[in-house]
């Protein structure tokens, strides 16, 4: 290793010694063992065979010497080329080493990556969704990225690099004193000249680093909102985009003065550095070459310690900064066990049970919700906040109570913000009740399997999501292992299969994000097309007609029919003539139910519901005398 490798070695580890660091705990330590533990075989060998090669790396330059020696002093053929051979089967033997060490710590590091990312992965999946709503998806993908691999990076680089550094500088530093101890000492009355303007420059190219990553992550972020189908579109009904473009060209143009000037940083330390370490060894070969000629020190030694003054100075620089630089990698343990301790507010019991067979009720009894604080449910590192809200959440049910008998309908109405959304999220146990509870078949739902759960409810709301994928994969996420005909007949049912055959690619059309490459009826139908697949025996319905024209909700009540029929259902609306033959209709208000009934007894009391009835139809689109639309009576069939 030359000296300008030496330097840029030296730059880098520096640079990341200075990423910020803080004491880790003994706990802390041993949940990073546990991680460890599986590839301990492997580590082990990994340090070994590291060890070695870092011996060989200082028996080189003292067989080198040898070889001066022996022509100096005219020795035989034999022995310089025995000892040429000799450092012919240490490159070999080095090389071998070198590719079973990467091997080993490709194996490590990616092996801890794998373990940590698929935990991380699977507590982050039972997470509540309240977790989700704060959380910024960008810095939730950053710990299973950047910080799995920082934690990577602990064992793959960094603890090799110490135990080589280690080895190679005692052995360094006592086959040179046994050369030369003037020398020795006068290489490491240089050391100061190297070590420290390498952890000044890699101070600021560390300040540099991180202000260019913080204008990268901001450009990463508003790309993601700019490019998706609803960001670009409000971009260009706005008519922002000469603003957009200046905004982001003036972040672009700042990461290019700092990459400019990261570049010159670096070239000057690396351009010192090599002149300083230039010097160094215009010191040995003068000094050492005048020992020679007053016979005190071996020609041959002369050349060893050239050689061995990088083995010197790479180590040491190396080391001057080791404990930062283990404490900066292990950190990001740190920050992926700051997800894994946030513990999930849904958790199923040990001795849950499954969903009773047969057609089941649904039921709430004096329930009363809150939605939990932030600090409960989000880290302020992924909100990206300077501290979370530890205010408690503010109660938005109180006392609600109602049942739905198997293969009946409840419908619940009422003012936005009352309540309605919230009531059906705490049936499939995407929050639980904080008291009173909620029944599905006579049981509450915190002693039901989560499997179970899932397979008796489908959900159907007023964003119809869909994945960026296939239609057959959208629609297997609803049962895994359906056939074709399966498919189609979903399809059919949810009168979507005539246009999905139109397509090119039929089932395996690409929707694209969000579903936006069909029309808001035909993500809501393919929605309803997955549920009818699931066959679940309760179905709860959250404004899945609320923002479609007249024609597209025809098709899609159409298909609502046919996923309502037999079984009992929780639907919320807001257009009332969608829910007239209910078989109850709750009206709820400010969290509380303050009417119950049937549409026309609703009506007849002349209350709150009665008085939505009359603002939604004032203009005589949609009342009594117009029911004959698809509207009126497609819920119930």
């Amino acid at each position: 290793m030359d000296m300008e490798v030496t330097a840029w070695h030296a730059l880098h580890g520096t640079v990341y010694a200075q990423e910020g660091t803080r004491r880790l705990s003994r706990a802390t330590l041993r949940r990073i063992a546990a991680f460890a533990r599986p590839h301990r075989r492997r580590l082990v060998w990994f340090l070994v065979l590291s060890t070695v090669i870092a011996a060989g790396a200082v028996v080189t330059p003292l067989l080198a010497g040898r070889v001066v020696d022996a022509i100096v002093h005219h020795g035989s053929t034999g022995l310089v080329l025995g000892i040429a051979a000799v450092i012919a089967v240490i490159a070999l033997a080095e090389a071998g080493l070198g590719l079973l060490t990467r091997w080993l710590s490709a194996s490590i590091g990616e092996g801890l990556i794998l373990d940590l990312r698929t935990t991380v992965y699977d507590h982050v999946q039972r997470m509540p969704v309240a977790f989700f709503t704060r959380t910024r998806t960008g810095a939730l993908v950053s710990r299973l990225n950047n910080d799995v691999i920082g934690a990577q990076r602990a064992f793959s680089d960094t603890l090799s690099g110490v135990v080589s550094n280690l080895v190679t500088l005692l052995l360094t530093l006592v086959v040179m004193l046994g050369l030369s101890w003037q020398i020795t000492l006068i290489a490491l009355v240089l050391l100061p000249v190297f070590v420290l303007p390498a952890r000044r420059v890699g101070r600021r190219l560390a300040a540099l680093r991180r202000e260019g990553a913080d204008h990268n992550a901001a450009m990463g972020t508003r790309m993601t909102e700019r490019f998706s189908a609803p960001g670009a579109t409000l971009v260009k009904l706005l008519g922002r985009p000469s603003r957009e473009s200046a905004e982001f060209g003036a972040r672009a143009a700042r990461v290019r003065d700092i990459g400019v000037r990261t570049a010159m940083v670096q070239t000057y330390f690396v351009t010192a550095l090599t002149l300083v370490s230039a010097l160094a060894l215009a010191v040995v070969y003068g000094l050492g070459g005048f020992l020679a000629l007053r016979g005190s020190l071996e020609p041959g030694a002369v050349v060893s310690l050239a050689l061995l003054l990088t083995r010197l100075y790479a180590p040491l620089t190396a080391l001057s900064g080791a404990h930062i630089e283990v404490m900066s990698a292990l950190v990001s343990f740190e920050r992926v066990f700051e997800v894994l301790d946030l513990k999930p507010l849904i958790a199923q019991k040990p001795d849950a049970r499954a969903v009773p067979e047969g057609p089941v009720s649904v039921e709430f009894d004096a329930v009363r919700f809150a939605y939990p604080s932030a600090d409960k449910v989000s880290l302020a590192s992924l909100e990206e906040v300077a501290a979370l809200d530890t205010r408690g959440g503010e109660r938005v049910l109180h006392g609600i109570s109602f049942r739905a008998e198997p293969g009946r309908m409840v419908a619940l109405v009422g003012s936005s913000g009352a309540g309605k959304s919230t009531i059906a999220h705490l049936l499939p146990r995407l929050y639980d009740a904080d008291a009173g509870a909620v029944r599905i078949g006579g049981v509450d739902v915190r002693d039901l399997t989560a499997e179970s759960l899932r397979d008796t409810l489908g959900m159907v709301t007023q964003d119809g999501h869909l994945f960026h994928d296939s239609i057959r994969e959208n629609l297997l996420l609803a049962r895994d292992g359906a056939t074709d005909d399966e498919l189609w007949d979903a399809l059919r049912r949810a009168r979507l299969a005539e246009l999905i055959r139109s397509l090119p690619d039929g089932l395996d059309t690409v929707v694209g994000e969000r579903g936006y490459r069909l029309s808001g009826g035909e993500r809501q139908r393919l929605t309803i097309a997955r549920l009818l697949l699931a066959r679940p025996r309760v179905v709860i319905l959250d404004e899945a007609t609320a923002h479609l024209d007249n024609s597209s909700e025809a098709a899609v009540q159409e298909a609502l029919t046919e996923a309502l029929a037999g079984r009992t259902s929780v639907v919320i609306a807001h257009r009332l003539s969608t829910v007239r033959a209910a078989d109850e209709i709750l009206v709820v208000e400010g969290g509380r139910i303050v009417e119950r009934g049937t549409h026309e007894t609703l009506l007849a009391a002349d209350g709150r519901y009665a008085e939505l009835y009359r603002t939604q139809f004032a203009d005589g689109s949609g009342g009594p005398e117009a029911t004959g639309s698809a509207g009126a009576s497609s819920l119930v069939g």
